[in-house]
């Protein structure tokens, strides 16, 4: 008991400390350019998908665990946290080597799109500690609380996921190949 109390506080340190980190290194190196390189203009259809497929993955994930199929559950899971990370790499990639790209809509389009933007910038930053609150409950086999924190993480990744495509669709058409 008093091993897996360590093991808890050790993890929520690790999460603490991811939580602030990601954030605090995405930005700093979405302001970074790496001098001459080439513009990795590939990048944005591929982190995309990946983020439709984390929404599918998501959904597919609670679907499983509805009918009791815990591995596939857990696998489904694992999986999509992998996608996020390949995801915020490719994204720091491609920011790294790219201008950013400005939507060009405009009216009521353009409220839109950034209201769709800040909801999901705000929420990706939001879901780092959930998500990895939520893992660690499953990985201690605290499966009462990580029930409880999936039931807040769970709509916010699929949100953040969702938007992401969005935000990717609403922006393509302004993208400087």
């Amino acid at each position: 008991m008093a091993a897996n109390l360590q093991k808890e506080k050790k993890i929520k340190v690790l999460i603490l400390v991811l939580s602030i980190i990601i954030p605090v290194v995405v930005a700093f190196l979405f302001q970074y350019k790496i001098p001459g390189a080439e513009p990795l203009s590939f990048l944005p259809p591929i982190y995309a998908t990946t983020n439709g497929l984390t929404a599918l993955l998501l959904i597919a994930a609670v679907v499983a665990i509805k009918n009791g199929r815990e591995k596939l559950h857990q696998r489904l899971m694992t999986t999509c946290v992998l996608l996020s990370i390949a995801f915020l790499c490719m994204y720091v990639a491609y920011h790294m080597t790219s201008e950013a790209t400005s939507y060009g809509g405009e009216g009521f389009m353009r409220y839109v799109y950034l209201f769709i933007l800040l909801t999901h910038i705000v929420l990706s930053i939001v879901v780092i500690p959930l998500v990895l609150l939520t893992y660690s409950k499953a990985y201690l086999e605290d499966f009462e609380e990580h029930r409880r924190w999936a039931k807040y993480t769970f709509p916010i990744w699929l949100y953040v996921a969702v938007t992401g495509v969005v935000v990717y669709v609403m922006i393509s058409p302004y993208y400087v190949h």
